[in-house]
């Protein structure tokens, strides 16, 4: 077939075709053009086999002839699952299948998982995710430690498998890959919490979760290990002391990402429930430079609490107090208005580059604070006011009051657009003006800010996730407590003595 360049050229010679011929066709009529139009010239074989052209039985039919794009499975036969690709889905099963016999991660309840996601497998780049033999790994270096499993990064020498395209469901491998191995801590027995997050990060949001290629397990401590794409650029507690000069539009897009996730999370009718900034992660793009920023893609990682709509335990509640909604802390069901409560705390963190609440201590009094409608204290000059709106409708007590992240992702994106320097941008000229006023704000008293941001940490202001319950078991008791005072706690020691007086008189 012809393809255009710089110039027209005959490319790929000898090209297998699918000839259909259309019988008694010899006079055109409107069969035969409708015919025609229902095969396309440019969709790249997504949907129907491209129209490579027409042609026509030189003998006594005189019947025309269709020239198409071959859309047949060279191994099985049958019409490629995905044309574009040539990816055949069931010889792609079929090749996994056998390979069952030749691995095994020495436990069935493992192995039956690992099978039972590569047997779901629906897209030609779907990741297919493997049981990793731990010498496979090297140059092993630990980056991090959470509440519940320490990381490290890893070469992978094998890498992952990745369908080899044209090959109608052979694969390939990508060696020396760059991994995480998250090792979940004292997960020498396989429990729900394990496979919990492991079915997680299969749920069809790859483009903003991340990527889960496969299982393994130290020999000597006999941790389970999760194998997940490595995010250079860390957490986005990490990326916020990075950029220092951190525009507007930056933070609006790295939110944007955040959001989009989040959506697609609950489009999938789960919940998250352990939404803070460590567990949003960062794979660094490019450098812009003029201001020395660097651009990032954002993941959402720490599936291992994520879980279905209406099927949440919320006898534990596990966190970081400051990003816990106040309904959950009272020991309420954990719903999609919790995940966006933690958002309005995200947008917090993005626009003053603050954890909430780090000067003082995450204990029983700060629990009944953020239930009694305290909340971080922002400087509206620094933060445009639509921004705050919205900020303050996320963190909202009442649950039913806080927005659906459909809605924050519209507002989201509408915020960008009105940032945005691109022709054609749906703008809101107020948004547009509040923003450039902030940003404006934000270059005049550059250094004011810069001094701000450098908060003492409370010694006992904890940033990773743990276990809450002991300073929620007594909530219940205090949900009639007046919440007339509404000043932020740390200026305020009469209010903290009264909060302390509840608790331990």
């Amino acid at each position: 077939p012809l393809h255009y360049g710089y110039e027209f050229e005959r490319l790929l010679s000898y090209k297998k075709v699918v000839l259909k011929y259309l019988c008694n066709s010899q006079d055109v009529n409107n069969e035969f053009l409708n015919e025609i139009k229902t095969y396309s010239i440019n969709n790249n074989g997504k949907e129907n086999p491209n129209l490579y052209g027409i042609s026509q039985y030189p003998a006594d039919t005189k019947d025309y002839i269709i020239v198409l794009q071959d859309s047949y499975c060279k191994n099985c036969g049958k019409l490629y699952t995905e044309l574009h690709y040539e990816w055949c889905k069931p010889c792609q099963i079929n090749n996994l299948k056998q390979n069952f016999a030749i691995w095994t991660s020495g436990n069935k309840e493992v192995d039956n998982l690992i099978q039972g996601m590569q047997l779901k497998i629906d897209h030609y780049d779907d990741i297919i995710v493997e049981w990793i033999p731990y010498n496979q790994f090297t140059d092993i270096k630990k980056i991090g430690k959470g509440g519940f499993a320490t990381i490290y990064s890893a070469i992978w020498e094998d890498g992952p498998l990745v369908n080899d395209y044209g090959h109608d469901g052979k694969l390939k491998r990508i060696p020396n890959k760059e991994v995480a191995l998250k090792c979940l801590d004292n997960s020498q027995n396989i429990n729900n919490e394990f496979l919990n997050e492991i079915k997680e990060y299969s749920i069809k949001c790859r483009d903003v979760i991340l990527n889960l290629y496969g299982i393994s397990q130290n020999p000597v401590t006999k941790d389970y290990i999760m194998v997940l794409d490595y995010a250079d650029g860390g957490n986005i507690n990490n990326y916020s002391y990075i950029n220092i000069n951190w525009y507007w539009f930056e933070k609006l897009n790295v939110l944007n990402y955040i959001i989009l996730g989040l959506k697609k999370i609950h489009e999938n009718k789960m919940v998250h429930r352990d939404f803070h900034t460590g567990n949003i992660l960062l794979s660094l793009m490019a450098t812009d430079e003029r201001s020395g920023n660097v651009f990032s893609r954002t993941y959402i990682s720490d599936m291992g609490l994520c879980g279905e709509v209406g099927n949440i335990d919320n006898k534990k509640i596990y966190g970081v107090m400051p990003y816990v909604a106040p309904e959950v802390l009272r020991g309420k069901p954990y719903t999609q208005t919790a995940d966006i409560y933690s958002f309005g705390m995200i947008m917090y963190f993005i626009a003053t580059k603050k954890q909430p609440f780090a000067n003082c201590a995450h204990d029983k009094i700060l629990a009944l604070n953020i239930c009694n409608g305290i909340r971080p204290e922002i400087n509206e000059k620094e933060v445009p006011k639509c921004y705050i709106d919205l900020m303050k409708r996320c963190w909202d007590s009442d649950q039913y009051n806080r927005p659906s992240a459909i809605e924050v992702h519209e507002l989201i994106e509408l915020f960008c657009n009105s940032c945005s320097y691109r022709m054609g941008a749906n703008k809101d000229k107020e948004i547009e003006k509040q923003f450039k006023e902030a940003e404006e704000y934000r270059k005049a008293n550059y250094l004011s800010i810069g001094n701000s941001q450098l908060t003492n940490h409370h010694p006992q202001a904890y940033y990773t996730s743990r276990l809450l319950n002991p300073f929620t078991k007594d909530l219940p008791k205090y949900d009639d407590i007046n919440n007339k005072n509404s000043v932020n706690i740390v200026d305020s020691m009469e209010y903290v003595k009264s909060i302390f007086i509840y608790f331990f008189i």
